[in-house]
């Protein structure tokens, strides 16, 4: 099968040592190198230059129902997964051949959608594999799904990704979209030393544990990135930060769309790329002279001008109120290196409309 769409991860910002790229088979000599790369040791609690940089390349692209699939690869790696405040971390196995990534995003919009998605893998002989990938958080690769996948060879391969339906609320032009399962299918060449030298691994010279982030690697896809703040529809607010996390919030006083009163956004994204944080529990109070006049969750929301964002209608609200914002729980995303000590610790936020 053709290569197509190379996607190269982000080394503009950071000087690369390369440490593997030409691995030759199952059980050569360098697997070390992605079975267990080295990791900071003295990692902040926030966004942060890894170790080592794992490049990715696409095996394919599907169209279908108005939605775009992608699925791409790179070597097996550790990531971990978050539930509540808790994380586990979910190492190589033995038998791991390839991590495997899926982003979907609404073809005419480019819009990453967080949906719910399958993967079955089958060859000549039946099924192989079949899972549920993981919402993922990478440095280079934004918000997608993705996990360590067991392959019994090399093969052709198809890999059938059943796509939504979408639980996240819609409006606007999104009000009554992705609502169905859609059914992809992908074909891929799992060949040792095809898959393995198109991509490489490499150290992070001098900035590996700083606070920041490599490039984003997606050339011909969308990476899920929330509006810049100042492009928000709206009157902004402002902008607060929590566990690493920026919450930009503005406020539409006319947006019929959403109902009646005020409609307040927050919209949180990562830091340095703006990737939109889903799967979050916010909740906001607002007072007026020491009266609650709200107090409620922030329903997390997709909307065509102000992108993934969490919000509420909020009857008479006025200039000079005092909005409280509290996050009831962080992203519930497993993350890669760089993303995994931040969006835990987050502590309340306060603006003034």
């Amino acid at each position: 099968m053709e290569r197509r769409d190379m996607i190269r991860s982000g080394i503009g910002l950071v000087g690369g040592t390369l440490l593997s790229g030409c691995l030759r088979s199952l059980g050569f000599e360098k697997e070390s190198a992605w079975r267990d790369p080295p990791l900071v040791s003295d990692r902040p609690n926030a966004v942060y230059y890894p170790a080592v940089i794992e490049e990715m390349d696409m095996y394919g692209k599907s169209t279908a129902d108005g939605l775009t699939v992608a699925l791409m690869y790179s070597f097996p790696h550790r990531f971990w997964t978050v539930t509540g405040q808790d994380k586990n971390k979910v190492v190589v196995g033995e038998d791991d051949s390839l991590h495997l990534m899926v982003s979907v995003w609404d073809t005419e919009t480019k819009t990453v959608l967080p949906m719910n998605i399958a993967l079955e893998i089958s060859n000549d002989d039946g099924m192989v594999t079949q899972l549920s990938p993981w919402p993922m958080h990478s440095p280079s690769m934004g918000f997608h799904y993705g996990d360590n996948v067991s392959l019994p060879g090399e093969d052709t391969y198809t890999a059938t990704l059943r796509v939504g339906p979408l639980q996240t609320r819609r409006t606007g032009a999104f009000e009554g979209q992705f609502s169905d399962v859609t059914t992809a299918t992908i074909d891929f060449q799992f060949d040792t030393s095809n898959t393995y030298d198109n991509i490489e691994i490499r150290e992070v010279d001098g900035k590996a544990g700083e606070r920041g982030s490599v490039e984003l690697a997606m050339e011909n896809m969308p990476a899920g990135r929330a509006p810049p703040k100042l492009e928000l529809p709206g009157k902004m607010v402002g902008e607060t930060m929590s566990g690493d996390a920026a919450f930009s919030t503005t406020r539409l006083d006319d947006a019929s769309r959403f109902g009646e009163g005020t409609y307040l956004a927050i919209s949180p994204r990562t830091p340095y790329n703006r990737i939109i944080l889903p799967l979050m529990s916010l909740s906001a109070t607002v007072t007026r002279d020491g009266t609650t006049v709200f107090d409620d969750i922030l329903q997390e929301t997709l909307d065509p001008e102000l992108g993934h964002h969490y919000g509420a209608n909020i009857e008479n609200l006025k200039p000079g109120d005092t909005m409280k914002i509290m996050v009831d729980a962080p992203p519930q995303t497993a993350r890669h290196d760089g993303y995994e000590t931040a969006f835990f610790e987050m502590p309340s936020m306060e603006a003034t409309i």
